[in-house]
Protein backbone atom coordinates (compact mmCIF):
# COMPACT_ATOMS: atom_id res chain seq x y z
CA UNK A 1 0.00 0.00 0.00
CA UNK A 2 1.62 3.32 -1.09
CA UNK A 3 2.03 5.97 1.87
CA UNK A 4 0.86 9.42 1.41
CA UNK A 5 2.91 12.33 3.27
CA UNK A 6 0.58 15.13 4.26
CA UNK A 7 1.13 19.04 3.35
CA UNK A 8 -0.37 20.45 6.75
CA UNK A 9 1.36 19.05 10.08
CA UNK A 10 -2.41 19.37 11.65
CA UNK A 11 -4.02 17.60 9.14
CA UNK A 12 -5.62 15.23 11.60
CA UNK A 13 -7.27 17.94 14.09
CA UNK A 14 -8.08 19.96 10.37
CA UNK A 15 -9.70 16.43 9.58
CA UNK A 16 -11.52 15.63 12.57
CA UNK A 17 -12.62 19.48 12.70
CA UNK A 18 -14.42 19.26 9.60
CA UNK A 19 -15.78 15.57 10.26
CA UNK A 20 -17.08 17.64 13.76
CA UNK A 21 -18.67 19.94 11.64
CA UNK A 22 -20.75 17.83 9.55
CA UNK A 23 -24.31 17.96 11.17
CA UNK A 24 -25.23 15.21 8.69
CA UNK A 25 -22.78 12.72 9.73
CA UNK A 26 -23.99 13.06 13.48
CA UNK A 27 -27.31 12.71 12.23
CA UNK A 28 -26.72 9.35 10.91
CA UNK A 29 -24.45 8.11 13.71
CA UNK A 30 -21.20 7.66 12.08
CA UNK A 31 -17.87 8.14 13.63
CA UNK A 32 -14.41 7.88 12.39
CA UNK A 33 -12.65 4.35 13.03
CA UNK A 34 -9.68 4.99 11.75
CA UNK A 35 -7.23 7.77 10.29
CA UNK A 36 -3.99 8.50 9.02
CA UNK A 37 -2.92 10.14 5.67
CA UNK A 38 -4.54 9.26 2.81
CA UNK A 39 -6.63 6.59 4.82
CA UNK A 40 -9.93 6.76 6.75
CA UNK A 41 -12.74 4.27 7.83
CA UNK A 42 -15.93 5.35 8.88
CA UNK A 43 -18.44 3.71 10.94
CA UNK A 44 -22.67 3.01 10.90
CA UNK A 45 -24.12 1.54 13.51
CA UNK A 46 -27.07 -0.16 12.86
CA UNK A 47 -30.54 1.70 13.14
CA UNK A 48 -34.03 0.83 12.23
CA UNK A 49 -34.51 4.15 10.64
CA UNK A 50 -31.45 3.53 8.42
CA UNK A 51 -32.65 0.45 6.61
CA UNK A 52 -34.94 -0.03 3.13
CA UNK A 53 -37.79 -2.59 3.31
CA UNK A 54 -35.67 -5.91 3.09
CA UNK A 55 -33.99 -5.03 6.54
CA UNK A 56 -30.21 -4.49 4.73
CA UNK A 57 -28.90 -0.83 5.25
CA UNK A 58 -30.21 1.74 2.66
CA UNK A 59 -28.29 2.24 -0.59
CA UNK A 60 -28.37 5.59 0.72
CA UNK A 61 -26.46 5.25 3.51
CA UNK A 62 -23.71 2.69 1.93
CA UNK A 63 -23.17 5.49 -0.84
CA UNK A 64 -23.03 8.30 2.10
CA UNK A 65 -20.04 6.50 4.12
CA UNK A 66 -18.07 5.41 0.93
CA UNK A 67 -18.01 8.86 -0.62
CA UNK A 68 -17.43 10.80 2.82
CA UNK A 69 -14.56 8.20 3.54
CA UNK A 70 -12.76 8.63 0.18
CA UNK A 71 -13.69 12.24 0.73
CA UNK A 72 -11.90 12.66 4.40
CA UNK A 73 -8.75 10.31 2.81
CA UNK A 74 -8.42 12.65 0.16
CA UNK A 75 -8.54 15.78 2.55
CA UNK A 76 -6.26 14.43 4.90
CA UNK A 77 -3.14 14.84 2.11
CA UNK A 78 -4.16 18.66 1.29
CA UNK A 79 -2.93 21.72 3.01
CA UNK A 80 -4.41 24.30 5.59
CA UNK A 81 -7.00 26.49 3.24
CA UNK A 82 -8.37 23.65 0.58
CA UNK A 83 -11.33 21.37 1.03
CA UNK A 84 -12.29 18.76 -1.34
CA UNK A 85 -15.85 18.13 -3.11
CA UNK A 86 -16.91 14.91 -4.65
CA UNK A 87 -16.53 15.96 -8.35
CA UNK A 88 -17.80 12.37 -9.42
CA UNK A 89 -18.02 9.27 -7.94
CA UNK A 90 -19.35 5.19 -8.89
CA UNK A 91 -20.40 2.94 -6.38
CA UNK A 92 -20.86 -0.87 -7.13
CA UNK A 93 -22.97 -2.29 -4.11
CA UNK A 94 -21.96 -5.87 -4.07
CA UNK A 95 -23.70 -7.96 -1.24
CA UNK A 96 -27.07 -7.04 0.97
CA UNK A 97 -25.82 -4.63 3.77
CA UNK A 98 -26.83 -6.86 6.97
CA UNK A 99 -25.06 -6.22 9.88
CA UNK A 100 -24.74 -4.75 13.46
CA UNK A 101 -22.70 -1.87 11.50
CA UNK A 102 -20.79 -0.62 7.95
CA UNK A 103 -17.09 0.40 7.89
CA UNK A 104 -16.33 2.10 4.90
CA UNK A 105 -12.68 1.83 4.41
CA UNK A 106 -11.91 5.53 2.36
CA UNK A 107 -7.98 5.66 0.56
CA UNK A 108 -6.56 7.69 -1.91
CA UNK A 109 -5.38 6.38 -5.01
CA UNK A 110 -4.16 9.34 -7.13
CA UNK A 111 -3.56 12.53 -5.18
CA UNK A 112 -3.36 15.88 -7.15
CA UNK A 113 -3.24 19.87 -6.81
CA UNK A 114 -6.57 19.61 -8.29
CA UNK A 115 -8.36 16.27 -9.02
CA UNK A 116 -7.24 13.14 -6.48
CA UNK A 117 -8.78 10.06 -7.14
CA UNK A 118 -9.73 7.90 -3.93
CA UNK A 119 -11.61 4.25 -3.30
CA UNK A 120 -14.04 3.25 -0.58
CA UNK A 121 -14.73 -0.29 -0.19
CA UNK A 122 -18.02 -0.86 2.65
CA UNK A 123 -17.91 -3.84 4.27
CA UNK A 124 -21.17 -5.13 6.90
CA UNK A 125 -19.72 -6.24 10.47
CA UNK A 126 -21.89 -8.78 11.87
CA UNK A 127 -20.70 -11.88 14.89
CA UNK A 128 -17.12 -11.00 14.05
CA UNK A 129 -17.33 -11.33 10.19
CA UNK A 130 -17.05 -8.97 7.48
CA UNK A 131 -18.37 -8.90 3.96
CA UNK A 132 -17.76 -6.84 1.27
CA UNK A 133 -20.88 -5.20 0.39
CA UNK A 134 -19.57 -2.14 -1.64
CA UNK A 135 -16.64 -0.49 -3.91
CA UNK A 136 -17.00 2.82 -4.66
CA UNK A 137 -14.68 5.33 -7.04
CA UNK A 138 -14.52 8.84 -5.77
CA UNK A 139 -12.83 11.72 -7.88
CA UNK A 140 -12.19 14.74 -5.57
CA UNK A 141 -11.82 18.87 -6.25
CA UNK A 142 -10.22 20.52 -4.56
CA UNK A 143 -11.37 24.13 -3.12
CA UNK A 144 -10.66 27.09 -1.48
CA UNK A 145 -11.96 27.18 2.08
CA UNK A 146 -11.75 28.98 4.99
CA UNK A 147 -13.14 26.18 7.13
CA UNK A 148 -10.21 23.88 7.02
Amino acid sequence: MTRFEPRDPDWEDRVRGSFARQEFMEYLGVEIGHLSPGETDLVLPFRQELMQQHDYFHGGATATIADSAAGYAALSLFPPGIGVLTAEFKINLLNPAIGERLVARGRVIKPGRTLTVSRSDVYALNNNSETHIATALVTLMSIETLDD
